[in-house]
């Protein structure tokens, strides 16, 4: 297939309800025919190349027997997934000046590369893919470039994300995916406020459960809980295919996990098991609600099987704390090993994974490390996720006078950072603790237990250790010598 691109990029002109007993899915004949309608579900990215027309004389082949035919936005399954990339490999070589095949295959590569372990290998197919999509056609081509502002979005890589969906939105205004895209973007790079307002401009354009997942995540980030729970409970109620359910109800196990609720969790991630195998992030999540309940070896189990899928540094890094948290050091340097290889190879695919590998050495390496890799990363791309770890770098490395900076930042209301975030509210805690005030370092800590009691086997016992050690405030008498009411 490289080769495919490569020799088309030689040849190509310049660039000019309730669930239900039996879902509707089950029972619906599934559409035979190829329909590049895809999303980033666990990255929270969503694309979709719409199939009202395809170049003249240039309309999709059929894929016989896939089930990648799904609802706009919906994701698909990994062998769906082969069979729409294997249906568009054979198209772009019988007709290579087909644009819309082109950008379809390019969003295809990019949705396998983020549910797989070849993303440093995908990603790459996917763009050039999408470029001989642009080149082919450089005008009204908002198909490639939506897709491309998917694959930056992938990588972690915002401000060209930003970019890619704002040609997308100029060249459509009402593509209501481009505007799932610039979500993402924003978020990622601080600005809840511009992410606000494309929701609701795709929540004008479009409804559905793809939309109802994406509202879920402004949601959570706005604080407001129930209501994310809500959309994310409706998203699967109204889902198209096994596939597309698995998805929401693993987003749905997160945000049950984040409000401490290890048995709704542990229910949702297994039932998006059952419904898809292959979604790693599910498996990664039974690990996570496991180690929660206290149910160690098989927490472990968990986790190693969506590492073997998928090893992904977040869930290496993960299996790594839980492995210390139980004294089993050399196992968890061998995960924090993984982790930081994992981080290598998939930089050659253009993903950046600075965000982990500066939390994994904050806490188990080299803090100096961290701080040089955050601090660069901050200026690359200043959310809220980036302040809190570069925040906790900085604490690690005896800096905590600036690292509150960054704390505040990560669990401000009023720039609408994740303030329901137990891991922030307890790094912000421990950092307040070090600079001695400790009113603000006991009321954090508490808070922090409160969002989530087992926010980490790890940091959450010494959450708790750490707020023993301040103890209860003092009592302090009544002042004297007042007037009588």
């Amino acid at each position: 297939m490289d080769s495919v691109v490569r020799n088309e990029e030689q040849t190509a002109p310049a660039a000019q309800e309730p669930p239900r007993a039996a879902p509707w899915y089950r029972r619906r004949p599934l559409v035979g025919s190829l329909v590049g309608c895809l999303v980033l579900a666990g990255g929270a990215v969503l694309l979709c190349l719409p199939g009202e027309r395809a170049e003249r004389g240039a309309a999709p082949a059929p894929a016989p027997g896939a089930r990648a035919a799904v609802a706009a936005g919906a994701p698909a399954a990994l062998p769906d997934l082969a069979v729409l990339i294997d249906a568009q490999e054979s198209r772009v070589r019988e007709h290579p000046r087909d644009a819309r095949s082109w950008a379809v295959l390019g969003a295809a590569y990019v949705e396998q590369g983020r549910r797989t372990s070849k993303a440093g290998v995908l990603y790459p197919k996917a763009e050039r893919a999408l470029r001989t999509s642009l080149k082919v056609r450089p005008k009204d081509n908002a198909e490639a470039l939506d897709a491309l502002a998917a694959l930056a979005n992938a990588r972690r890589d915002f401000r060209a994300a930003l970019v890619w969906a704002d040609g997308a939105r100029r060249q459509a205004p009402r593509r209501w995916t481009t505007y799932a895209q610039l979500i993402g973007a924003y978020t990622g790079l601080g600005d809840h406020k511009k992410a606000l307002k494309a929701l609701e401009r795709l929540t004008e354009l479009r409804s559905g459960p793809p939309v109802l997942a994406r509202a879920a995540g402004v949601y959570w980030d706005q604080g407001r809980r129930e209501d994310a729970q809500a959309a994310l409970a409706d998203a699967a109620a109204g889902a198209a295919s096994p596939a597309e359910e698995a998805a929401w109800l693993e987003r749905a196990g997160q945000l049950a996990f984040e409000r401490g609720e290890r048995e709704s969790a542990l229910r949702h991630f297994r039932t998006a098991v059952r419904l898809d195998p292959d979604l790693g992030a599910a498996r990664a999540g039974q690990g996570r609600a496991l180690a929660a309940l206290g149910r160690t070896s098989e927490a472990v189990t968990a986790y190693r099987k969506a590492l073997a899928g998928q090893p992904l540094p977040q869930y290496a890094l993960e299996l790594g704390e839980l492995y210390e948290a139980a004294g089993r050091t050399r196992q968890a340097r061998e995960q924090y090993g993984l982790l930081r290889e994992r981080v290598r190879k998939d930089a050659a695919g253009g993903v950046d994974g600075e965000l982990v590998l500066g939390l994994c050495e904050a806490d188990h390496g080299d803090p100096a490390s961290a701080v040089r890799r955050l601090r660069a990363e901050w200026r690359r791309q200043p959310g809220v996720a980036v302040a809190d770890a570069l925040g906790w770098a900085l604490h690690r490395a005896g800096n905590d006078e600036e690292a509150l900076r960054f704390a505040v930042i990560a669990t401000d209301r009023t720039h609408a950072g994740a303030v329901l975030s137990a891991p922030y509210v307890y790094h912000r805690g421990m950092i307040e603790r070090g600079l001695k005030r400790t009113s603000s370092a006991r009321r954090h800590l508490r808070e922090a237990l409160r969002l989530n009691p087992y926010f980490s086997p790890l940091h959450a016992r010494t959450a708790r250790a750490a707020l023993g050690a301040l103890g209860e405030p003092a009592d302090v008498p009544p002042p004297t010598g007042l007037p009588s009411p």
